[in-house]
């Protein structure tokens, strides 16, 4: 943990604010135990959006006006359509509440990387991470593991993170993780 970083300060009545701090944090804190962030599954929600966009773009900007362009506009809206629908299904199965997504550590015997996902229900201040395994179906794969705190643990009174709590709580869950029995076969 480096002393020399300013402190996180923040709105504590900013619901949004407090998730992002604290899913940063933990991120950081992942990384820093050696683990690489797997960045795949976000290039391809980027490449859809860039689709998505030059779509939009061709239906704008089209060298015929609208009754001449009628089926253009047709097919572009029907792919504007389907690229969104395929971009919101990737979202919604793949990347669920998942804020990191990693490979395996260098050197480690496991075959698969760790999937860090987080919870903070509006008007609530209990904070939910869950490590999973990234290849659930894998032998290396170890069942999730669960962390349910309260936000105010973390902050002090004038909205500052108190690095060092969630740091203890985030090792200490992955360490939960990683020396957890592997599934009964």
């Amino acid at each position: 943990m480096a002393s020399s970083k300013p402190p996180k300060k923040l709105n504590l009545l900013d619901h949004n604010s407090i998730k992002h701090t604290i899913d940063d944090s933990v991120s950081e804190i992942v990384k820093s135990g050696g683990y690489v962030e797997d960045v795949r599954l976000s290039n391809v929600k980027m490449l859809i959006g860039i689709i998505i966009i030059v779509i939009a773009l061709f239906s704008q900007f089209y060298k015929n006006k609208f009754p001449q362009n009628r089926d253009f506009l047709i097919a572009c809206i029907i792919l504007y359509v389907i690229f969104n629908v395929l971009l919101q299904l990737i979202i919604y199965t793949k990347e669920k509440n998942a804020i990191l997504i990693t490979y395996p550590p260098a050197g480690s015997f496991t075959a698969t990387g760790l999937v860090v996902s987080s919870k903070l229900p509006r008007f609530s201040d209990i904070y939910s991470l869950t490590i999973a395994s990234a290849d659930p179906k894998s032998v290396s794969a170890n069942e999730p593991v669960h962390l349910t705190k309260s936000v105010t643990e973390w902050f002090t009174k004038d909205g500052i993170l108190v690095e060092g709590r969630i740091w203890k709580d985030v090792e200490a869950l992955i360490n939960e993780y990683t020396k957890e029995p592997k599934k009964k076969r």
